[in-house]
Parts: C-alpha cells; sequence; structure tokens
C-alpha cells in the first residue's frame, strides 16, 4: 500500500500530464502517458475498497486532488473523477466479483448510470443491448458499466450491468467544445452476456461495510465534478496572475499595477476559495452523520449537492474572469484560458451540478415529498 498521501501523487501524475495537454486536446482522448500517470498514483482506484486493491480515501481527499490535476489538464482531472467515482460500483458487488474487477493494479472504471440499455433474464445472468452516451474514459477503462431496465412483473427493475471490454463498441461521437480530450463517446452492446454476479442496484445499500460507501453516492460524484471545475478555475486564475506580473502596458508598468486588475484577481480568488470551502464543509458534514448516525439526513444530503452546483458555478465566473483579463493573446489555441473557458463551460453541463439538482436539492430543503434517492 502506497503511504503517500492521494494529493501529492496527484501533484506528481500532474507534473507528468503537464507537457501532454496538446496531444490530450487534439487527440480527444487521453494518451497512454497520462493513462499509466494516473493509475500509477492510485487516482482512478481512489474509492475502491482497500479490501479490493483500492484507496478507500476519502471523497475530500479525492476533491484535492482532482483539482490539483484539473488546474494542469481539465481532461486529465475529468477522466481521473470518472474513473475514481466509478470505481464506488466495487462496493455495491459481491467480494469475490469486486477482487476479480478490481485485482488488476491498472484496473480502470467508466460507465453510465442512466438506464439507456435493454435486458432480459436468462440463465446465470442477462442479455443486454443498449447504447450509452457521454461515457467519458471509455477507450482507456478496463470495464463499462450501463444503466439498463429489465422487464418484471409489476413494476421494471433499474440495474447496472459490468460489461466485459471485449463486448462493448465504442462509436466515435466525441466532436465537442470543451473537455475535448475525455474520449466521452457513445458506447453500445448487442445482445451481450452479463453474469448475474456482474450486476448492481447503486440505488440499494452497499455490500461493503466502509463508512465511505454509506455517504450519498450522487453526492460524491458531484462533488467529483466540482472539485474538477475548481481545478480549471484555479489554473486560470493562476494563468492570469502570471500574465499580469509579465505583460508590460508602458514602459515600466505590468498589467498588475491596474487597480481593477489588482480588484478582480483578488475577488476571485476570495470567490474561489469561499466556493472550496463550502465544498468542503459540506462533505465533512456528510461524513460526521455517517459516522455517527449510519447515514447522512436528506437535509445535510441536499446541501452538498447545492454545495457542488455553487462551486461549479462560481469556479466558471472565474474562468470567465481570467479569460476576460487575458485579452487577445488568451483566444490563441496555444493558451491555457481558452481552453479551461471551454472546459469548465462543459463541466456546469452535467447532471448533477445542473439546475435541475439545485432545484431537487431546494424541494428537499422545502420539506416537500418527492423522490431524493438521485440525492
Amino acid at each position: 500500500m502506497n503511504e503517500e498521501s492521494l494529493a501529492l501523487r496527484a501533484s506528481r501524475a500532474a507534473v507528468a500530464i503537464a507537457p501532454h495537454v496538446r496531444v490530450i486536446e487534439t487527440g480527444r482522448r487521453l494518451p497512454p502517458e497520462v493513462v499509466d500517470a494516473l493509475a500509477t498514483a492510485g487516482l482512478f482506484k481512489a474509492l475502491v475498497p482497500r479490501d479490493y486493491g483500492g484507496g478507500e480515501h476519502s471523497v475530500g481527499e479525492l476533491v484535492e486532488a482532482l483539482e490539483t490535476l484539473a488546474a494542469v489538464d481539465g481532461s486529465a482531472g475529468w477522466c481521473a473523477m470518472i474513473g475514481a467515482t466509478s470505481g464506488l460500483i466495487a462496493a455495491y458487488l459481491e467480494p469475490e466479483t469486486a477482487r476479480e474487477l478490481f485485482a488488476d493494479p491498472r484496473a480502470i472504471s467508466a460507465g453510465i448510470f442512466a438506464p439507456f440499455g435493454k435486458a432480459r433474464a436468462v440463465e446465470g445472468g442477462y442479455r443486454v443491448s443498449g447504447r450509452w452516451p457521454f461515457a467519458s474514459g471509455c477507450q482507456h477503462a478496463t470495464h463499462v458499466m450501463g444503466g439498463v431496465m429489465i422487464a418484471r412483473e409489476g413494476k421494471p427493475e433499474m440495474r447496472s450491468m459490468v460489461f466485459a471490454k471485449e463486448d462493448v463498441r465504442v462509436h466515435d461521437t466525441w466532436d465537442v467544445a470543451g473537455l475535448r480530450g475525455t474520449g466521452s463517446h457513445d458506447v453500445e452492446v448487442e445482445d451481450a452476456f452479463v453474469p448475474e454476479a456482474r450486476t448492481l442496484s447503486l440505488l440499494g445499500p452497499p455490500r461493503h461495510e466502509g463508512a465511505l460507501y454509506r455517504q450519498p453516492l450522487f453526492g460524491s460524484l458531484a462533488a467529483g465534478v466540482a472539485a474538477v471545475a475548481l481545478g480549471l478555475a484555479r489554473g486560470a486564475l493562476e494563468e492570469l496572475v502570471t500574465i499580469a506580473r509579465t505583460k508590460r502596458i508602458g514602459p515600466e508598468r505590468t498589467m498588475a499595477s491596474r487597480e481593477l486588475v489588482q480588484r478582480d484577481v483578488g475577488v476571485a480568488w476570495g470567490t474561489l476559495d469561499a466556493a472550496k470551502a463550502t465544498l468542503v464543509v459540506a462533505l465533512d458534514a456528510n461524513a460526521r452523520e455517517v459516522e455517527r448516525d449510519g447515514a447522512a439526513s436528506l437535509p445535510t444530503r441536499a446541501r452538498l449537492r447545492l454545495a457542488a452546483c455553487h462551486a461549479t458555478k462560481e469556479s466558471a465566473k472565474v474562468v470567465d474572469l481570467a479569460y476576460e483579463h487575458g485579452g487577445g493573446a488568451a483566444i490563441y489555441a496555444t493558451s491555457s484560458l481558452q481552453r479551461a473557458k471551454r472546459d469548465v463551460h462543459v463541466a456546469t453541463q452535467h447532471l448533477m451540478v445542473s439546475g435541475t439538482s439545485a432545484t431537487l436539492a431546494g424541494r428537499a430543503l422545502l420539506g416537500l415529498d418527492g423522490d431524493y434517492s438521485a440525492l
């Protein structure tokens, strides 16, 4: 077991990733060197139980690591986030199956929870067909998960299936504005057999007893999305500071001498620090309630989702400010500011930090009836 902190290993991985940012962007996927750096750092298995070869780190530790990665490259941070949060499926599988899937030190999870597939029960498991969009990291994953609906007498059942890599067809659909290097293509299976042991329900209780797995699963995912946005904002703001200190606007003056720049940089740092602090407080509140009561209350889960939504939106504002002050230089493909702007505005579109999620959280805080299983 690596005794170094996850944050330190993420910092080392970020240094290794930095020279590859243009290749990540143009190739629309992570190159092998980047995948290897993330795997070596233990990012992909950060939330997998230690019993199955993972790190079983706290979500707070993961947030810190993802922010560090995304400050260098948003796509690398995003793929690390998807691999880590998808690794939570290990806690919902039978121990023998989880060990089989995650025994390889380079095991990487990917997949989509949404039930876009259909399954029919057969002897020993299911026959599954379906197509799922936004499968980030599907090209380097060792296994891919997809949500399905199973026809049952009475009410259909929603379940997740873990597919063997050879059963998954990747459709090249990821030609987008931002987070281009995540390779978030469509994936498809046709009449694939999935053994019963490789199926799970993320809406039910986990099989593993670790406290991490009693925390709200979708809250952890939302926090991961927010962490990437925070990292993108931090990277953009650091780039703006560098530009302001070096860009001359007169014989003896730099851009940093402008009061408007001074004010905006100060406010932006405060905004970013406050957004992150709110997220950290919400994560800590969930962890404390789980430790004390065995589960987080609905209001506490709702506040975590709102904190993730808030952090993501505020991060986008900070990136926009940095881009604006970056001036004409920010529009070039070589500028990290234009990449951060495109990347963060893709992150804001994720369902877990969307207006829909904020509305659901607000409804819960108002005490209204509803289905809050996704909080």
